[in-house]
């Protein structure tokens, strides 16, 4: 990817208007997934938990109605053609669809993208460039579109975006990931994410626990029964680490066994929880005592030189203002 890419257009001159908003990273602090529809989607049931740790983007107005794409940031590279990016994506149908209003001539959107979520790893980053860049763009047009609008823009981009429009950093989703139900955010915690050198495509995740799944079954082990979800408990960690899981961590430690003792370092250096995030291939845990994530990172970072360990915390009531989507 150039320095600067041009997306429908030459490179045009700012116009007046501009906006700088953070993109948070999210992690999974359960994540079940259930029946497979006809069309080939999950239903899924998660809990998502944004954390301080995520990419910075400036939106710009230009002349014309293009949009650009400048990327820069340790995880810049990589990232495919402009086209497909979905900030870009984001971008261009907020356009469209103000246009289609008739009511104001949007003009063009440049997207300063400072990457540092690492992508395809689980951790939700082009799907919160996303959500951010709808936001951002519908506030510098003067908010000519409703949440609403916004919420089925957001659905059609992927699965993972709504979630990032909710107004909590803590938020159980279900369905395909577009019915949300923001929850009282969880006290801040310490979280240490470990990136390792490999990704894992989605729909590798998924056969693999569909063929977990088939030789359980074959075997006659019960599938998953009924639960009773209490948001209640959820507002405690305590609640959250007795509900923790994800369905998909078994069938992807087995495919890439290469996680299973990052996974038992973390939780051996004195996480509260230790799990994969999404379908990976990153891995999260979260400390309950102060300093102690940051304790534990030279001692992981030593045994697994060619892992990238991140410290952060988990996303609070008073830090979520910060997100456009708070």
């Amino acid at each position: 990817m150039t320095p600067v890419d041009v997306v429908d257009g030459e490179d045009r001159r700012k116009t007046g208007g501009r906006l700088s908003l953070f993109s948070p990273a999210k992690v999974n602090l359960f994540l079940r997934v259930l029946a497979r529809e006809e069309s080939g989607y999950h239903q899924l049931e998660t809990l998502f938990q944004f954390l301080e740790f995520g990419d910075r983007i400036t939106l710009e107005r230009t002349d014309g109605g293009g949009v650009e794409l400048e990327v820069a940031g340790e995880e810049a590279e990589g990232l495919g053609p402009p086209e497909r990016n979905l900030a870009v994506r984001a971008a261009r149908s907020v356009l469209d669809r103000v246009a289609a209003l008739g009511e104001t001539r949007p003009g063009g959107i440049r997207i300063l993208l400072e990457k540092r979520i690492p992508h395809g790893a689980g951790l939700g980053g082009g799907s919160s460039d996303a959500a951010t860049v709808l936001q951002g763009v519908n506030r510098l047009l003067g908010e000519p579109l409703p949440k609403s609008q916004l919420l089925a823009l957001a659905a059609s981009l992927g699965s993972d975006v709504p979630v990032f429009l909710s107004p909590s950093p803590t938020t159980l989703a279900w369905g395909r990931g577009d019915r949300l139900l923001p929850l009282p955010p969880l006290p801040s915690a310490s979280v240490v994410l470990a990136v390792p050198p490999f990704r894992i495509p989605t729909p590798e995740a998924f056969a693999e626990l569909a063929a977990w799944r088939k030789e359980r079954a074959s075997a006659g082990e019960p599938g998953r029964g009924a639960s009773l979800l209490d948001p209640g408990s959820l507002a405690l960690w305590g609640g959250v680490v007795g509900a923790a899981g994800n369905d998909l961590q078994d069938p992807i430690f087995r495919r890439w066994p290469r996680l299973v003792p990052i996974c038992e370092a973390l939780e051996a250096s004195g996480a509260g929880m230790a799990l994969l995030s999404g379908s990976g291939s990153a891995l999260f845990a979260v400390f309950p005592r102060e300093g102690s994530a940051a304790e534990a990172i030279p001692a992981l970072e030593l045994r697994f030189p060619d892992v990238r360990f991140i410290h952060s915390r988990t996303l609070g009531a008073t830090q979520a203002e910060v997100h456009p989507g708070a």
